[in-house]
């Protein structure tokens, strides 16, 4: 605490420094809190409370930040928490912000290290799990107070079962719903401190909008992330146990959470379940109390809170129905009837506002899935630093500590189910961009728990990958769903992407290469084996019924008998998430090779694409003069673009994504042992070898009466960007749009006046170009465009209009209207007027310059013509 306040003395203005009459340098800042509690304690019978909340609300309106946190740190200090408690709903409000995202609070999401060293060293001091603000809610936990937290704000599902008078399945809701008060407004949870803040701390997450440049944040450098980093490391500790609440008073007792009786009947999905850890301190008073069951009791907490307001956002209910063939068909309809014009008087409008009462439409931003992800990287370690001789089954624990159990039961009772709804809900909703990257780390690190594993293996000379060992084959089958069909759903989504990217080719190579990892395929492969052994091999098995686990409890509540039988947790697993009407697609069957090859076979086209495009980059780039930009080499007038982003990235790009591609390839022959004839084989038959010159090939499509049609491979094609049609503009040169280095007004003017020439001067024109001798060939060469007859079409459709669309002489002078043409016009008479050239004599010099020219191109052009026919 001496640090932190001599760091905000440091910060503070030299204006605002005084230390008058030997007072110490922040009594003078503090008169008003001083005054208040001197009040307090001459006039009982007054609402001191209320004056400190309305003294502090208006220094947190007058007073810097730095000065308002030192107000803060002597406040929580000398005041009770009979009088704290009036200020601590409002305090956690202007920290965190409001729940409706009216208020931004102090803004953590926005406030970086980089950019606001001095604020941002306070903030998180005063936040800091030891600091002061959590020193203020152990202060107020150990009276036992109560804050009211409206159900309106909770996650979806919560807060429907809430509404309908149903228990949630996590004991986080046990005995704290409460009905609202007379004229009050909704249910409400009556929460203690520590739950209090640390629902506003999760929820800040989602309800608070991110700043204005929160795509140029970095996490890493962001104040709230930072805290979430500091309060998983200090309460999810891989090493010791967590340190222990201060007692408010010397041999006090510690705060803990007092059971409450609940206010309104629900009925619970599974079996009911008292207060959090009955085992353990039912019959404990709070002065004896096991401090392990208080720290368990803490970190149960944080970790309920954080996985109810960030994952649990899609029920297990909802999910296992829209699966059935039934409902597919009805979103299937509903999208539908959205896109026709007669969806608004359509007679299927029942069913689709059932659809609409039942859907969950919550969408998580990236910022949202990079907290999710690191949350299940401290799991990991967390759950990971049992020691062998702790890591015995639940059922055969040896007088187990409560938080080797909770080590134990962490990740299968709070975290398992909701991520993987979590999950599935981002890969079939997620936009097909290269944002996805965030959810696809969150689900590798997910997938990978032996990289947070304590025990490091030391690096080989030989740089080979790392055996999956087989200690995690359980989480491995446990978690089947999670690797095979989400890795089904990453398969859907890298078919329909641009894998010339460098973006989505380095995600497509970081699935690859997680699943190549070796015996990690063949871990997955055993346990979907044990989940298709047939029930009749064993016949105890056959009358088994396979129900989904309750989640209701406190995870210290009888934890159910171990089952040593790994095909039925197996299949326990499966039925309990997709139900047991379920029809699952094995990873490693024939519906899934074919995706495979055909994945393959578009990383083939994607690396011939790359090498095709860099190629005409750099053929394009040597070709191209030095003052091209300034109109002497043609541009570019149909305003062609390739469908990736390889012009922008340049050859570097080009070369990372050949080698992603290239890996990717690899691995994915890895792990389903594809060989390099079935590649070959494949790409023969899907027409995929390139042309003669390796470049400029058009999609796969055949020739029909009304032109060419694309077939299905050509779709894929043209989707992925793997091939493209040259698509060139035909229509009137003179109408084309006002291009970004042309002054639009002058190109307006110029086009009337040109006009206006043109219909005065038709005939003499006319007339000019059809001489037959040097004078009208010359004429022809200024004053006729190629017809449409002479270009390439690619419709037959359009040949036949071809002759009606053909123009007569005029003149254009809209090249005057570029501002390359302007510039090389100011240069040349700026040259000239170094050389001692007058801009008459200049002018005249350019005029028989360009004539020269034009004679030149006139023989050349009739020339040409005359070796045509």
């Amino acid at each position: 605490m001496t640090t932190f306040r001599r760091r905000v003395a440091e910060w503070r203005l030299p204006s605002l420094r005084r230390a008058t009459l030997g007072f110490p340098q922040w009594s003078s800042k503090t008169a008003g809190l001083d005054s208040a509690r001197e009040a307090a304690m001459a006039f009982p019978h007054l609402q001191q409370p209320s004056f400190l909340l309305a003294s502090l609300k208006a220094d947190s309106v007058n007073k810097p930040f730095a000065q308002r946190c030192q107000d803060l740190v002597k406040v929580i200090e000398d005041f009770p928490a009979k009088e704290l408690h009036a200020i601590f709903p409002w305090l956690v409000e202007s920290i965190f912000g409001s729940l409706d995202g009216a208020l931004p609070g102090w803004n953590l999401r926005g406030l970086q290290g980089r950019v606001s060293p001095v604020e941002y060293s306070i903030a998180m001091e005063f936040l800091d799990p030891g600091g002061p603000m959590m020193k203020l809610v152990y202060k107020l936990q150990a009276e036992d107070y109560k804050f009211d937290f409206p159900v309106s704000y909770l996650p979806g599902p919560v807060k429907a079962s809430i509404q309908e008078r149903v228990l949630p399945d996590s004991p986080l809701y046990h005995n704290k719903v409460q009905l609202p008060p007379s004229g009050g407004l909704g249910l409400h949870l009556a929460l203690n401190p520590f739950e209090y803040y640390m629902f506003f701390f999760a929820l800040s997450l989602i309800t608070q909008k991110p700043p204005p440049g929160a795509l140029h944040i970095r996490t890493s450098d962001c104040a709230y992330f930072t805290l979430v980093d500091r309060h998983l490391a200090w309460f999810l500790p891989t090493e010791g146990s967590v340190p222990p609440p201060p007692s408010p008073s010397p041999g006090g007792p510690s705060p803990s959470p007092a059971p409450r009786t609940p206010a309104v009947p629900f009925a619970s999905y599974g079996l009911h379940h008292t207060s959090l850890l009955k085992r353990h301190i039912s019959h404990q008073t709070s002065v004896n109390a096991d401090p392990a069951s208080h720290e368990i009791w803490r970190s149960e907490t944080l970790l309920q809170v954080f996985v109810e307001m960030w994952l649990h956002h899609y029920s297990l209910e909802m999910y296992q129905k829209m699966q059935s063939p039934h409902a597919k068909l009805e979103v299937l309809h509903y999208r539908l009837s959205v896109c026709s014009c007669s969806a608004l008087h359509s007679p299927a409008q029942p069913s689709l506002q059932a659809l609409h009462a039942h859907q969950e439409s919550f969408m998580p931003s990236e910022e949202h899935v990079l907290a999710v992800r690191l949350l299940l990287k401290h799991l990991h370690a967390f759950a990971n630093s049992l020691r062998p001789e702790q890591a015995s089954p639940p059922g055969h624990s040896h007088a187990a500590s409560p938080l080797e159990e909770f080590k134990r039961a962490a990740v299968p009772r709070f975290v398992q189910q909701k991520l993987y709804l979590f999950l599935q809900h981002c890969f079939g909703h997620w936009p097909l961009d290269a944002s996805f990257r965030a959810v696809l780390e969150m689900w590798l690190s997910y997938l990978q728990p032996w990289r947070y594993a304590p025990e490091k293996q030391a690096p080989s000379s030989d740089c080979q990958a790392r055996s999956v060992s087989e200690r995690w084959a359980p989480f491995v089958q446990e978690n089947l769903l999670v690797y095979t069909k989400l890795f089904l759903g990453f398969l859907s989504r890298a078919l329909r992407t641009d894998l010339v990217s460098p973006k989505n080719a380095l995600m497509v190579f970081r699935v690859a290469k997680v699943f190549a990892q070796p015996n990690l395929a063949e871990m997955i492969q055993r346990g979907e084996q044990l989940f298709l052994e047939p029930e009749l091999v064993i016949p105890h098995r056959q009358h088994r019924l396979f129900t989904a686990p309750t989640f209701t409890g406190s995870f210290l509540s009888s934890w159910p008998p171990a089952v040593t039988d790994a095909s039925f947790k197996v299949k326990s697993h499966v039925y309990s998430l997709e139900g047991q009407d379920c029809k699952y697609t094995p990873m490693f069957g024939p519906e899934v090779r074919v995706l495979v090859l055909r994945l393959a076979q578009l990383i083939t086209q994607a690396k011939q694409t790359a090498k095709s495009l860099s190629d005409q980059y750099g053929e394009s780039t040597a070709a191209r003069p030095f003052l091209s930009w300034l109109g002497f080499y043609p541009s570019d007038t149909n305003g062609s673009y390739p469908g990736n982003d390889l012009d922008e990235m340049g050859q570097d790009s080009v070369r990372k994504t050949d080698e992603y591609l290239e890996k990717a390839l690899e691995y994915l022959c890895q792990v389903f042992r594809l060989s390099e004839a079935q590649l070959a084989q494949l790409t023969l038959a899907l027409g995929t070898t390139q042309d003669e010159n390796g470049k400029k090939q058009l999609p796969d499509c055949i020739v029909g009466e009304d032109g060419l049609i694309l077939t299905a491979l050509g779709r894929y094609q043209i989707i992925n960007g793997l091939r493209r049609f040259d698509i060139e503009y035909q229509g009137d040169s003179e109408l084309q749009p006002i291009r970004s280095y042309e002054i639009a007004s002058l190109v307006r003017a110029l086009f009337r006046l040109s006009s206006a020439i043109n219909r005065r001067f038709a005939g003499q024109m006319a007339a000019l170009c059809s001489r037959a001798d040097f004078l009208g060939s010359f004429c022809r060469y200024h004053l006729l465009e190629p017809g449409l007859s002479d270009r390439r079409l690619l419709s037959p459709v359009g040949r036949g209009r071809a002759a009606s669309l053909a123009r007569g002489p005029r003149l254009s002078l809209r090249f005057l209207g570029s501002c390359r043409t302007l510039l090389a016009l100011l240069l040349a008479f700026f040259v000239a007027s170094l050389l001692c050239v007058g801009p008459l004599l200049c002018a005249l010099l350019l005029v028989l310059g360009y004539v020269l020219y034009a004679v030149a191109m006139t023989l050349l052009t009739e020339r040409g013509r005359l070796h045509q026919l």
